[in-house]
Parts: C-alpha cells; sequence; structure tokens
C-alpha cells in the first residue's frame, strides 16, 4: 500500500549475523542485545521548513529510486519533508505568541529575582526560559543526568537513542509551536502528511485511514475525513456519533469541562451512540491521549481533543522531532537560558524541601549536602513527586490535599531493532488497536536522525501497562511480538521465524502524565501556591491542555507569568530575609 508522502524501503538483499548475546535487567535503561557486525547508512535527504514569521516554500521532492528489471522486486525509497502548515493566523497561536512577548516586553526588573526550579522538564524548561526572557535568574535543577523529564532519551553503546515515550507535536500545539520559533528550531520538526491511520485487527496488516483534505477548512475537513472513512465506522454510526457531538461543538468549553464527572464509555452510552464507536475509535484514542482504556479515561479529556483537532484546520496534522528530544529541543531551550543568565544543572536530587518557622520556602536541601536558596520556588517535577517531598505542615492545607487524587499513570515504551526492513508501515504514527499497544511508528523512516534504509526500529507504547510495569523485559517484548504478528502477519512472527529482532530497549515509566480520570478536574491545582513565593508547573497544573507537552509548556508560561506579576511582592520579601539573616 503506497502513498504519495510515505517513505518505504524493501531490502531485498541486506542480511545481518549475530554475533554477540546479553541480558541486563538492572533498570529501564538496560537492555537485551544481539548486536550486528554491519555499520550506519547515512541518512537520505530531507527538506525543511522556514523559521517562523517567514513565508513558507514549498521544498522538492528529493528521491532515490533505483530502475529496475522486469519482474524484480524494486528497492524504492521516497522521502518527503511536507512543509510547516500555516499556523500564524490561528487565534490560539496568536494567544500563545502574545503571552510569549509579554515576558520579553515586560519591564526589566531593578533587581532580577533567582528563582530556583526543581525538574528540567518541558514544564520546568518552560518556566526557566520565559522567566530568563523576562530579565529573572532562574537555577533549573534536575535529578537524573539527562534533561527532559518525560521527553527524557539514552543513546545505548551502539549510538542509537532510545526514549521515553514516543512524541507526537501537533499542529494544536500553540504554545509548543512558538516555542520551537522562539528557539529558532522549526526547521527540526518533520510534519506528516495530515492522515490519522488505524490498524484493523480484523484485517492483519491493513490499515484504515481518515485523510483530512487541505483545500477545506475546519471543521469541514474532519467531518469529511470521517465521512469518507467507510471501514471502521458504518453510516448509521456515524450519524448517531455526529448527533450525540452536537452539545459539544454548541456547548464549547463550559460544556467540554461539565463532562469531566463522566467515563468515555458512559459519555458515549448517555448520548446515545453505539458501543461500537467507543471500540473502533476511542478505545485506541485514549490510550494514545492518556494510556488507559474508556471505561477510566475522564471524557473531558477526549471531547478537549477533538475540539481542538476538529475546530483548527491543522489541528490534527503531526510532526516527529528530526531527532532526539534532549538534544534537538530541549538543549537550545538550555543554551537560550544560559544565554541570559540562567543555570542548568544536572544530577542535583531534591532532598527536602527545608522551611522557614512562618511556614514559606527556605531553601531545596539537595541529596549531595548542597543548600540552594532564591527568592522564589518552583516544583516542576510530576505530582507523585512533589507528593512525597511535600512538607508535612503543608499537607492539611486544600490546595496540596486535593492533590491526593492526581496519580501518575505507567507507561511502557518499547524499542525493537529488526534485521530487516519492514514492508507494512508508513512514514507517520499509527493507531495498533491491539489489546497491550497503544501507538507506534517505524522510526527509521520517520525521523531523520534515526532512518536506516536497511532495518526498522519500531518505537511502540505498550498500554495499558499497570499490569505490566513489574514483569520482566522480556515477557513484555514477548507480549509485543505476539502483537506484532498480528500487525505485520507477513513479516513478524511471535517465534521470530521471520523477521529477527537484532536489539530492544524496554522503558518503564512507573508514573508518568496523571491519570484522567473523572472528578479530576477540581484537583488541578494553580501554578500560584497558598504558600508565598512556592509555585507549581507541569502538566496536571490548570491549563486547558491537560496532559500532554502543550500543557507542560503552557503551565510553565503561567507559572512564569505569576512570578513576574508577583515580583515587587517577592523582591520585597527577599530584602526582609536578607536583613534579618545579617542581624
Amino acid at each position: 500500500m503506497s502513498l504519495f508522502g510515505n517513505v518505504s524501503a524493501i531490502n531485498s538483499s541486506g542480511k545481518c549475523t549475530v554475533m554477540n548475546l546479553s541480558s541486563t535487567q538492572i533498570n529501564s535503561r538496560d537492555c537485551f542485545n544481539i548486536t550486528s557486525g554491519s555499520g550506519k547508512i547515512d541518512v537520505l535527504a530531507f527538506g525543511h521548513s522556514d523559521a517562523m514569521g517567514h513565508r513558507l516554500q514549498f521544498p522538492g521532492v528529493r528521491s532515490f529510486i533505483t530502475r529496475t528489471k522486469k519482474n524484480v522486486s524494486p528497492l524504492k525509497v521516497v522521502c518527503v519533508d511536507y512543509p510547516r502548515p500555516e499556523l500564524e493566523n490561528t487565534s490560539n497561536f496568536l494567544e500563545a505568541a502574545y503571552l510569549s512577548s509579554t515576558f520579553r516586553t515586560s519591564p526589566r526588573p531593578a533587581r532580577p529575582l533567582k528563582i530556583v526550579i526543581a525538574g528540567a522538564g518541558l514544564a520546568g524548561l518552560s518556566t526557566a526560559k520565559y522567566l530568563a526572557d523576562a530579565g529573572h535568574k532562574p537555577i533549573l535543577l534536575e535529578a537524573r543526568d539527562v534533561l527532559g523529564g518525560k521527553v527524557a532519551a539514552w543513546k545505548d553503546d551502539d549510538g542509537d537513542w532510545y526514549e521515553t515515550g514516543l512524541h507526537i507535536f501537533f499542529g494544536a500545539y500553540p504554545n509548543v509551536q512558538n516555542l520551537f520559533g522562539e528557539l529558532g528550531i522549526n526547521d527540526r520538526l518533520q510534519w506528516k502528511e495530515h492522515s490519522m491511520i488505524f490498524a484493523m485487527p480484523n484485517k492483519p496488516g491493513e490499515f484504515s485511514r481518515f485523510d483530512f483534505p487541505d483545500v477545506l477548512p475546519a471543521p469541514l475537513n474532519g467531518i469529511w475525513a470521517i465521512l469518507r472513512n467507510n471501514e471502521m465506522l458504518t453510516w448509521p454510526e456515524k450519524v448517531k456519533f455526529a448527533i450525540g457531538l452536537l452539545p459539544a461543538m454548541l456547548g464549547g468549553q463550559a460544556y467540554v469541562e461539565a463532562q469531566d464527572g463522566l467515563s468515555v464509555k458512559d459519555w458515549m452510552r448517555k448520548q446515545g451512540i453505539p458501543d461500537r464507536v467507543t471500540t473502533e475509535v476511542f478505545i485506541a484514542m485514549s490510550k494514545a491521549l492518556n494510556f488507559i482504556n474508556p471505561d477510566e479515561l475522564s471524557m473531558q479529556c477526549i471531547l478537549i481533543a477533538l475540539n481542538r483537532f476538529l475546530q483548527e484546520k491543522h489541528g490534527s496534522k503531526m510532526a516527529f522531532l528530526d531527532g532526539s528530544p534532549p538534544e534537538r529541543l530541549c538543549m537550545p531551550v538550555v543554551e537560550h537560558i544560559e544565554s541570559l543568565g540562567g543555570v542548568v544543572r544536572l544530577n542535583s536530587r531534591i532532598q527536602k524541601i527545608e522551611l522557614n518557622k512562618d511556614g514559606t520556602v527556605r531553601n531545596f536541601l539537595l541529596n549531595d549536602g548542597n543548600i540552594i536558596e532564591g527568592d522564589a520556588y518552583v516544583f516542576a517535577t510530576p505530582v507523585d513527586i512533589l507528593k512525597l517531598l511535600l512538607p508535612e505542615d503543608w499537607k492539611p492545607i486544600p490546595y496540596f490535599k486535593k492533590l491526593e487524587k492526581l496519580v501518575g499513570v505507567p507507561v511502557i515504551n518499547v524499542h525493537i531493532w529488526f534485521d530487516r526492513k519492514l514492508r507494512n508501515t508508513y512514514d507517520h504514527l499509527l493507531f495498533s488497536r491491539s489489546n497491550l499497544l497503544s501507538v507506534y511508528a517505524d522510526m527509521s523512516v520517520t525521523c531523520k536522525e534515526y532512518y536506516d534504509p536497511n532495518r526498522s526500529m519500531l518505537e511502540l507504547v505498550f498500554a495499558p501497562a499497570e499490569e505490566w510495569i513489574s514483569r520482566s523485559d522480556s515477557d513484555i517484548i514477548d507480549a509485543t511480538m505476539s502483537e506484532l504478528s498480528r500487525l505485520f502477519p507477513d513479516e513478524i512472527a511471535a517465534d521470530q521465524s521471520k523477521a529477527k529482532i537484532l536489539k530492544y530497549h524496554v522503558v518503564k515509566t512507573p508514573r508518568s502524565v496523571y491519570k484522567t480520570v473523572p472528578d479530576c478536574e477540581p484537583c488541578r491545582p494553580l501554578q500560584r501556591s497558598p504558600i508565598e513565593g512556592f509555585y507549581l508547573a507541569g502538566d496536571y497544573t490548570k491549563q486547558k491542555y491537560l496532559a500532554s507537552m502543550e500543557g507542560a509548556v503552557l503551565s510553565g508560561k503561567f507559572c512564569a507569568q505569576a512570578i513576574v506579576q508577583d515580583y515587587e511582592l517577592l523582591a520585597a520579601r527577599g530584602e526582609v530575609l536578607t536583613e534579618a539573616s545579617l542581624v
């Protein structure tokens, strides 16, 4: 099944000799290795997109095609970099751009604040970046030796990257898109064709597509995509689904937030939408959005996603980063922060939040015994880490007590390198629709840095993972291969009698994004806490994009905004504390 814009590679001759076998199961960064003596092959040419604010030019299609003889299978590789969609004129993008501009144009502080931030994930990086833009001096502390938090990645001994998750950048991520533009790295996003592609469990090896035509505005392009797909839903099901969605379309954000008390499954039944709609479409969407099934997920989460995807022409258009998130996204943020006088420190794990007599923060005590003091303090860690380090004196305060219901969901990310190029894949994100897998991609064709024309590397999200998080890596790989044998029946067998595994990595995150179950919305805290000088950032904090990269970046901006607004109070408080320490 070939489509213009896909990258396909059929390796007709390459073979690999297994040379070494080793196994370790110490932590999530260990792996089972079967190594090969073959070397890396240079990446084919990819196009580019221009920086934000400039007119986009359609890049040429760069391809390599071998001419073939009759009755001989061709080796064909076509690489297309889709142009960056026109996002700058959407109201959400403009709103995000304006918020960014307020930091750069705010009055320069007479005395820059020193703000200590715990956690160098996207929320912490965003907080530090925008505080630095406003003229302050963030000190960003990361417990681990890698940037990124939930978008962290590592290099193995072969120089291959493996990641915490399979990260997709949507057109409906206005603050993330602005961040790329502000850093001048728009060209690092590899945009894919505007489609959503689902595996067909009842037709192994086949896919069903929702194609969004570029000639139609939103929401007509989304409606067209749904109506044109006749493989997953029948016409009566589409009509009932459309009627069921009408209240959400007419009621807007207020209606969406009011549905927080219902699970996806319960809401669908309440609206008279057939269960098969949930089974065919929303099991896959639920697992992709929050790694749990529709009987657990709050309907608010789905409605927010649908609202963004259907109301913005390019909202559901997807892009892959052209390499690892720590290097290609996080490092440019760090360089920006440091260029403005901020500091970023790895291997700086917080042991304790130490308090003054009035209950405010005195300092952060690190595991190595160092004490870090500031004018203000931010926790930009996952909510579970915050709860572990929360001072006893704060726990009865309602603001913090409500956090008890917010719990991170377990998720597993699997990477498998095969000894050959898989044919039945796309240059895109794929919804697996299997019981154990959420989404997957052949990163050897979707990502420039990971590109390999001779072998495939599948990156897969294993979810729901609660029953599997304590299982061995080999058990998880066996279960994954069993599922893959259904997705690639002609190419993959569970016993490896077809495509063979060269190596794999299994990355377990026992507590990832907060579990978006019903009635969580009232528990999400604002970024400004009731403790003077203490703030929160993270996708679990209050913002309209829920648990996502966009939510993390926006939470950081809101956190930085609150600190800038509190400047006079914080500056005066710092002077008082300084005078007190001198007495």
